[in-house]
């Protein structure tokens, strides 16, 4: 039931008591993400101080967690140097995790997914915001969302030393532990270049795409994954864990690695 109400100009509108006049269930996307993302940080954090299980000297397995490796319980891992100290406190990859979280906290589609999902920021389409005011991202913290370019390049980086542990594992031979490494080294390289922040490098600012053929290509090529950006975010939320969880179970000796080729 609906009664009315005037607004200025004088003319009648709907006052609605009901918060929101969806009658699908609006609430099951932004419940999901919220148990998906909590669980996946929850396993992240566990395995990034759990200092062990993170490295298989025989076939040169190093999960993406700890990469790049650089305290001295790294042992063969630690390809470049051991410049920080054995604290607890202090991950392995601890050079290269904050610019990872940054670039996953400032993406577009996590900040959509988490401000739904854990700030009710809003909760979804037509459905009441969770707080009274709103300050958009011009306040602390949420100013630092517009890093996320520079984070962009970190990821980039980032993701030319994930090619390398895949390179380097390759050397060994050929177990499912090499296609596990190349599948999420692919689909890392395919979330990083669909980065909203990656297409307007490639184009963004062009005024004549005739007159650069190459970067139109690039352009062209980043929009088609930018599509996917979406789909791309959770991919690599499950092969970093699946590629983690694999090199774990080696490492702890819970199973074999099945090879292919020695």
């Amino acid at each position: 039931m609906t009664t009315t109400a005037t607004k200025p100009g004088g003319r009648a509108r709907a006052a609605i008591a009901a918060r929101t006049l969806r009658t699908d269930r609006w609430w099951l996307a932004p419940l999901i993400t919220f148990l998906g993302l909590s669980a996946w940080v929850t396993y992240a954090t566990v395995r990034v101080f759990m200092h062990k299980w993170f490295f298989v000297e025989e076939f040169h397995y190093l999960t993406p967690f700890y990469s790049p490796c650089l305290t001295e319980r790294c042992g063969a891992a630690a390809e470049f140097g051991t410049p920080l100290p054995n604290f607890f406190l202090i991950p392995e990859a601890a050079f290269t995790l904050p610019f990872l979280l940054l670039f996953r906290l400032t993406c577009y589609y996590y900040r959509k997914a988490y401000y739904r999902s854990f700030w009710l920021s809003p909760p979804a389409c037509a459905v009441p915001d969770g707080h009274k005011s709103y300050s958009g991202e011009t306040r602390f913290p949420l100013i630092f969302q517009n890093a996320h370019r520079y984070a962009f390049y970190a990821a980039v980086i980032i993701s030319v030393i994930n090619t390398w542990d895949a390179v380097r594992a390759q050397t060994t031979g050929l177990g499912l532990g090499n296609v596990i490494l190349w599948i999420n080294v692919i689909m890392l390289w395919a979330y990083t270049l669909s980065c909203h922040s990656c297409r307007h490098i490639a184009g963004g600012r062009l005024k004549h795409f005739s007159a650069h053929p190459v970067r139109y290509r690039f352009w062209t090529f980043v929009s088609k994954l930018n599509t996917r950006h979406m789909q791309l975010a959770w991919i690599t939320l499950g092969t970093l864990a699946l590629t983690d969880f694999y090199i774990m179970g080696l490492a702890a000796g819970w199973f074999s690695d099945l090879r292919i080729i020695d």
